[in-house]
């Protein structure tokens, strides 16, 4: 079985929203509804969960389960941090027959069939995979006193994105040893890398495939969605 978390709960700070940004409205529907039509149409995924904050789930329940036409299994309360939902939606798997696990930000409400399916493909061959695309900037390395150091070679160089997608009992135990040593990480490939002696397969991403953070991405977002209306 092929599962896919949906983390939803993600603030609007950042935006100047007093609503969280995956409900932020684009084109007549909040962001998280993009996002979860690419999940429920996928063929290839059998279970979908959801994680939001507890505060959020009455409204999530009656402004999109109850609105649009969407394939949900199951809502999992999230943590404090980002590292501590993918952790609560991880266990709500112990007693399910999940082979392949998806982790996607809900704020990424463009992703591609195509990432999806060939994220699944060679973690089922390799194990993990994330897609990830080439940065358009120099990247320079600083020191602790901020004085360049280093340029890496961009062609060795690949800025992450999700779905990330693992075998499920490898990103349980990269999780749950997370949680034991009270490790840290900025994504679920990161734990992978620290305590799961395995690669993980890059995918080639899309740079439409962006996390909405700030009204610059909203606006651009938009502009998107504006462009594959006239196609």
């Amino acid at each position: 079985m092929i599962s896919a978390i949906i983390l939803a709960g993600g603030k609007g700070k950042r935006m100047g929203s007093a609503i969280s940004k995956q409900f932020i409205d684009i084109k007549g529907k909040p962001i998280i509804y993009y996002t979860l039509k690419k999940f429920s149409e996928n063929k290839k995924i059998d279970n979908i969960i959801v994680v939001l904050p507890e505060d959020e789930v009455k409204y999530f329940k009656e402004n999109i389960l109850k609105k649009y036409e969407l394939r949900i299994n199951k809502i999992v309360i999230g943590g404090k941090e980002r590292q501590d939902s993918v952790y609560n939606a991880l266990k709500s798997l112990k007693n399910s027959s999940t082979d392949i696990v998806l982790i996607h930000d809900g704020a990424r409400p463009f992703i591609s069939e195509r990432i999806i399916n060939e994220g699944i493909k060679f973690a089922e061959i390799y194990g993990a995979a994330a897609p990830g695309v080439m940065p358009k900037d120099t990247i320079k390395v600083k020191n602790e006193k901020n004085f360049s150091v280093d340029t890496p070679n961009r062609a060795n160089l690949v800025s992450i994105q999700t779905p990330q997608v693992f075998k499920s009992e490898d990103i349980k135990v990269a999780y749950q040893k997370a949680k034991d040593e009270g490790y840290v990480a900025t994504d679920d490939s990161q734990l992978f890398e620290r305590y799961i002696d395995k690669d993980i397969k890059a995918v080639l991403g899309d740079y439409s495939n962006l996390k909405i953070t700030t009204q610059e991405d909203l606006k651009w977002k938009v502009s998107i969605l504006e462009k594959r209306k006239r196609v």
